[in-house]
């Protein structure tokens, strides 16, 4: 059995630790080996959005275990340990397909226990160009408790999170419908107005998705959907941090508003992310990764998810916004858990706790992170030889 057994800098507390433990966290207390002194320990960073990575699609029903497996060993090497894959908007037949498809990658990689549920974003979003993003018009449709409940029997009930807007007439009941099976609402893409958002927000909706995008290119000074979001105390928010997608101002600013205790870091990666420049596919749109590291719709300017990785994101919220390490670090941990009803993952380094641990050095001037060692569950599921 493979025992978790390392030391370093406790990024939550910013004590020198060691910590042991097999599939759960066993024992941490307090370390004096100088050799752990240049090295950071924190949980496993949590991805709520990941369309695709490392060329590899989520969206298709054809993608091959194979190459779902090596996407997900790429992010192992990015520090994360549990994600949501991410079906977007698209014709029923084609989003039953790619979540049976990787329903079956769940159950029978080694890989899939990294999978921690599934979210789906769309197809109950505002049609509107703006609000809409990159999802496909001609499939957006209103909320139907019913294909939900195909999603369900497609994945053994492994749907987790829901994106969807709540300016449908029969969204309050959809979500109500969710809530109680225990799925996480969150609100995207939309152009709904205060009232729909409230209407939603006492439905169940505890979250918004990648607030500041899929939204229109201008806005009413007041009110709008996205100072309504950030008003309403009851929500949560996740951003994209990628330098490309938000502006520093608008992040400090969201931050402020809804305080680091509710707000979570995702990278809504789409398949060009940790790949080269060139061009991809999500699900049946193809979509360019270009020089300057922006995942577009083919020959458009539209964003289409980003390339960021969940290590380059912790960086980029300490030298956007000036968060602490530790603050930087929740984003990406502790929040993600609560927010989407992780169960073992929502106190930070505790005995109890599942072994998800990651090792890593930090530059202080550039902030950038290098994941030395991963372990899940207790194992090293990666490790750097550099």
């Amino acid at each position: 059995m493979n025992l978790l057994k390392c030391s370093g800098t406790n990024t939550l507390t910013g004590d020198l630790i060691t910590l042991k433990g097999g599939s759960l966290i066993t024992q941490t207390e307090p370390s004096d080996k100088t050799d752990a002194q240049g090295s950071y320990l924190a949980p496993g960073f949590i991805d709520l959005q990941v369309n695709g990575f490392a060329g590899v699609d989520y969206n298709s029903g054809s993608t091959s275990m194979e190459e779902i497996a090596r996407s997900i060993q790429a992010q192992f090497a990015c520090g994360v340990s549990r994600f949501y894959p991410t079906v977007i908007t698209g014709g029923p037949a084609e989003m039953l397909a790619a979540l049976r498809n990787l329903n079956h990658a769940m159950e029978t990689l080694p890989e899939g226990f990294a999978m921690e549920g599934f979210h789906v974003e769309g197809p109950h979003i505002s049609a509107e160009d703006g609000p809409r993003g990159a999802h496909p018009r001609q499939w957006v449709r209103q909320p139907d408790v019913a294909e939900y409940k195909r999603w369900q029997d497609a994945t053994n009930g492994k749907v987790k999170l829901v994106t969807l807007s709540p300016e449908w007439p029969t969204a309050p009941h959809y979500i109500e419908s969710l809530v109680k099976d225990g799925v996480v609402i969150s609100i995207g893409h939309t152009g709904a107005n205060r009232e729909q958002i409230q209407a939603a927000v006492s439905a169940g909706a505890t979250l918004s998705t990648h607030l500041g995008n899929g939204a229109h290119a201008v806005l009413p000074r007041h009110p709008n959907y996205i100072w309504e979001q950030l008003a309403e105390d009851r929500l949560w928010a996740d951003f994209i941090v990628d330098g490309i997608h938000l502006s520093n101002s608008f992040l400090k600013t969201a931050l402020r508003a809804k305080g680091i205790g509710r707000s979570v870091l995702v990278t809504d990666a789409s398949s060009p992310a940790g790949a080269t420049p060139g061009r991809y596919m999500l699900g049946s749109q193809e979509v360019d990764l270009t020089a300057d590291n922006k995942v577009v719709l083919a020959g458009q300017t539209r964003l289409a998810g980003s390339a960021l990785r969940m290590n380059t994101g912790v960086s980029n919220l300490m030298k956007m916004c000036g968060l602490s390490l530790s603050d930087a670090i929740t984003m990406a941990t502790i929040n993600p858990a609560k927010v989407g009803n992780i169960s073992g993952r929502q106190n930070g380094l505790a005995v109890g706790d599942r072994a998800d641990v990651i090792e890593f050095t930090l530059d202080q001037e550039s902030k950038s992170i290098r994941i030395l060692n991963n372990y899940i569950d207790g194992k090293l599921v990666y490790q750097s030889h550099s």
